[in-house]
């Protein structure tokens, strides 16, 4: 029953984050183990700066990109 619980939370979290526009550090690096496993993993600052820019566009006022 806890281990039910436990994952329901991590789904609402992951949910919760995704429609606030935070994006799933956890889940990216499991999607590039899994399917990119010959390239580098960004770190946590470099992931969630390049998603941040991807979304709101980068400082020098460039665009967000969609890949």
């Amino acid at each position: 029953m806890f281990s039910d619980l436990a994952r329901m939370g991590k789904y609402l979290g992951q949910a919760a984050r995704l429609m606030v526009g935070m994006p799933d550090y956890d889940t990216y690096v499991q999607h590039m183990h899994l399917t990119h496993p010959d390239q580098p993993v960004m770190s946590y600052e470099a992931f969630f700066r390049e998603r941040q820019e991807a979304r709101y566009g980068s400082a020098d006022g460039r665009p967000g990109r969609c890949c």
